[in-house]
């Protein structure tokens, strides 16, 4: 069965090899954010014959194509979005690493908001809040902001970042 990331390669007109097929598989099948070595991982684990040069390779070709976005989460690795899952923005605890995507219409409003204010229309707009949980939090609220995939969903955290993100530096003295 062709995966969703498959029949938009074939309706763009891309040749779909065997390995080709592998890595937009896994990719249709993330429920995370995986980055080049991690789809490495997975797709190998399918097919061994794949080799991290390809998707390396492929990755590229789906970015310029419009398939993937790149994402940087502040760990300094690139992780990729597929496009098809409509537009969102993601919440990264700086404690684990985890991604969660989430949309909000109040946010895109003030967003269209602020750019016709400044004299713009607003052609696109992309979110990343950094952040901790707190210790005992309620549900979303309906109306409010909804989160696309509750943080269980995903297969496993990302992991710790290796720089600390600026919110979490410490001002003053030591």
């Amino acid at each position: 069965m062709e995966s969703r990331i498959e029949r938009m390669c074939v309706e763009l007109g891309l040749k779909m090899t065997g390995q080709r097929r592998v890595i937009a598989r896994v990719l249709s099948e993330a429920t995370d954010h995986p980055d080049v070595e991690e789809l490495y991982r997975r797709a190998s684990a399918i097919d061994p014959n794949v080799s991290i040069a390809t998707v390396y390779r492929t990755v590229r070709l789906l970015e310029e194509k419009g398939i993937l976005e790149r994402r940087d989460f502040g760990e300094g690795r690139a992780r990729y979005d597929p496009t098809d899952r409509g537009h969102h923005h993601h919440l990264i605890d700086v404690d684990t690493g985890k991604v969660i995507e989430f949309a909000d219409e109040g946010f895109e409003r003030m967003a269209r908001e602020i750019a016709e204010r400044l004299g713009f229309t607003l052609a696109s707009s992309r979110l990343q809040l950094f952040g901790r949980r707190l210790a005992a939090v309620e549900p979303p609220v309906r109306g409010g902001s909804v989160a696309r995939r509750p943080a269980e969903a995903h297969a496993r955290p990302a992991p710790r970042p290796r720089a600390r993100h600026p919110a979490q530096r410490r001002t003053g003295p030591a």
